[in-house]
Order: C-alpha cells, then structure tokens, then sequence
C-alpha cells in the first residue's frame, strides 16, 4: 500500500523544531515593520538550513553517532577536547532551556488567542493552567521514549501549523509582484539589521545540527538511505520556510506598528479577514509552542548523551533527566510571567551568534575522511558551507556595530 508520509521523519522534526514560537514572533514583526523587504532573509536561511542539515544527517548515516560524539574523536587534545565540549552544552542545554520558556509561553499566547481566560487562582496567586498542560504534554511524548510514536505525532502537529498559517496567509490575497521582489531582491532598509540576524537565527539553529545527526540513526539503517533522508531533509525544510514566508506574509498584511508577537497579529487579522484569522493562527501558534516544547529538550538530551557518553536510547535514565531539566525550566519560568518576547528575542540573535561556531565545527567534521570516508563533502559543497559560514560571520558583526556602537 502507498504511503506518502513513509520516508517522512527526521526532517520534519527538525521543521517542527525551527518553527516555534520564536520563528512566529520574529516573522510577525518582520512583516510588521518592514512587509516584504527581509522575505530574501527568509530565503537564504531555507537554502543555507538545508545545506548544512544533509551535512548533519549524512554525519548521521555514514558515522553512525552524532555531531557531538564526531567532535570529541577529532580532538586529539584534551583541553581542546573538554573546551569545545564545554562551548556545545553551554550553547545547546542552558540555550535550550531559556527558549522552552519561550515554546510554552507562545502555545499559552495561541490559547490565549482562543480563550479569553485560561487562569485560576489559587490562594493569592494566579496561575495560568495551559502552561502545566503544554508541559505535561511535551513531558508524556518524551517520557514514552519511542521514536515512531513521537515521530507521528510532530509530524501531524507540523502539518496542523502548516495548513494553519499558510491558509492565513492566503486569506490576505498577497501581491505577487511585490512578494517576489521580497524574496528575490535582497534589501537591507535602516535599523534592520537585528531583525535579519533574528529572521536567520531562528531558521538556521545550531541545535538542530545535533539533532538532526542524532535523528537520523532511529529512522534510517545507514547509508543506504541517504537518498531518502536528503528527499526528507529538503521537503520538510521547504516546507517549514512556506510557514515561516506565510507568518511574514500575514504581518504584512496588518502593518500596524504594534504587533509584537503572534497573538498580536491574530488579533491585528481580525478586524480585516475575520474570525476565520484570528482561530487559525491562535491553533498554528499553539501547535507551533507544542513541537518546539518537544523537541528542544530532546536535542538537549541528545547532545548531553553526545558529550558524556551516555548509555542506552530515549528511555535511559541520564537521557530523561536532562530532557526533564530543561522541560521544567521551561514551565517554571514561564509561570513566573516573564515576558516571552524579550526571551525568545535574545534567544534569536544568540542563536545566530553561536550558528557560525557551530557550522565551523560541521564543515570540519565532514571533511574528515576517516569519519564521513568516501563520502565527505565535495568541492561545491564546501564552497556553500563556507559561504554560510562567512554570510553568518559578517551578519554576527554587523550587529556587534550596531549593539555597541
């Protein structure tokens, strides 16, 4: 029997990964402030994630273990060794668990979208129950600990998002022409630098380069399937840039100066496209919060398992311990009100500060014959790589000028 969604798996988790909160926020207030101009950003990200992501799952397939694991065997001295060890679990496990602060309180504003009131209160506090669902939800997905289940589910929720924010951003009846001009004709208007290096940070993540290495071994056999995890890795990654462009495409739609994340742009839709808008993107901000509530913890656990060399798979005790860590953080400061938007914000722009690291280490890794053998990266492919890196590098000080001056 044909079954389209077979070959279907890691990439789409890595989708269901880089479309977050986060890719929602920054996506609104691109289109907010500056319409189609930085869907070209946009653009570049798609190109530049898929490149580096086959280099990751083909680490993945050739190697046999992870990204994190590659690392530590190529540093023969030791205290470069634990220094770059030291560099990936600050980026990813402490990075990670400020941005599920970030996931849960974007799937409550999608609620929140929705449901007028989704607090209790109990003595004098006032709790807002959807973040302890969110969080049990993402905490039972993982604590089951089987690769299929979870993978059918992430890959259901990302069609969810998907359909959700694309058929939004249908509703707007954009301008062909100018949406066009967006993508194919990069401009760089005054003050927006911050925004593009967000626009790129939160569509090229350094976790997922981890991840998706790591992910690969659950559902493919080995090098064989190469074909089928590039085919996975280039639909889902399009696919999720097709939702990233939609949220763009929404915001621009409203261009009121005020939108700030993505309950603010529902609730800007409204008025113009009715309530149609507003439910649509309250469900793919919510599903959005859901599958990135999941799979950061997994990836923090993933590279933990990379660098400590922990045994056993989904269901060890070290693996869940560090994913729960991160889980919890999430819910507790979500629930101590902290503004998501100034999290998810700085968690962006770091993000995309850490990406040019991260890369390095990758393209060196693939480069080396006695890990990836015949199969490390051509000469064009270098070329690419490189030119990310270099891209990443000079976008990383461009904003350093612009921080300080």
């Amino acid at each position: 029997m044909f079954n389209p969604l077979k070959n279907i798996g890691p990439g789409t988790l890595v989708a269901a990964a880089f479309i977050g909160p986060g890719t929602v926020t920054v996506c609104s207030k691109a289109g907010d402030a500056y319409g189609f101009t930085l869907l070209w950003a946009l653009a570049l990200s798609i190109f530049a994630t898929i490149v580096l992501q086959e280099m990751s799952a083909r680490l993945g397939l050739v190697y046999g273990k992870g990204l994190a694991e590659a690392i530590k065997a190529q540093l023969q001295q030791k205290w470069i060794r634990w220094s770059a060890v030291g560099l990936i679990i600050a980026a990813i496990i402490v990075g990670n668990s400020a941005y599920q602060a970030g996931n849960i309180s974007g799937g409550v504003l999608g609620l929140n979208t929705i449901f007028s009131n989704t607090t209790i209160s109990i003595a004098s506090l006032e709790i807002n129950y959807v973040i302890w669902i969110i969080g049990g939800i993402a905490g039972f997905v993982l604590y089951i600990g089987n690769y299929k289940i979870l993978e059918r589910i992430l890959v259901s929720l990302v069609l969810v998002m998907s359909l959700a924010f694309i058929l939004t951003a249908a509703l707007t009846a954009p301008d062909l022409g100018d949406l066009l001009k967006g993508i194919f004709i990069p401009k760089q208007p005054e003050g927006s630098i911050l925004t593009v290096m967000a626009l790129v940070g939160t569509t090229v993540v350094p976790y997922n380069l981890f991840l998706h290495a790591a992910l690969v071994k659950e559902k493919w056999q080995g090098i064989s399937d190469l074909k089928a995890a590039r085919k996975d890795t280039i639909i889902s990654i399009i696919l999720g840039g097709f939702v990233s462009m939609a949220i763009v495409i929404c915001a621009a739609a409203v261009q009121s100066g005020q939108i700030t994340n993505g309950a603010d742009l529902a609730k800007g839709l409204q008025p113009l496209f009715g309530e149609y808008a507003k439910y649509f993107l309250g469900i793919g901000l919510f599903a959005a919060g859901i599958t990135s509530a999941i799979t950061a913890p997994m990836a923090a656990a993933y590279v933990a398992k990379g660098c400590f060399s922990f045994e056993g798979g989904l269901k060890s005790k070290q693996f869940r311990l560090v994913w729960l860590f991160v889980l919890l953080f999430g819910v507790i400061i979500s629930s101590l009100n902290y503004k998501a938007v100034e999290i998810i914000n700085f968690a962006q722009i770091v993000n995309a500060i850490l990406l040019p690291i991260i890369a390095i280490f990758l393209v060196w890794i693939v480069n080396q014959v006695v890990i990836m053998k015949q199969y490390k990266n051509s000469v064009l492919q270098n070329v690419i790589g490189i030119g990310i890196i270099l891209f990443t590098i000079i976008l990383t000080v461009k904003t350093f000028i612009k921080v300080f001056g």
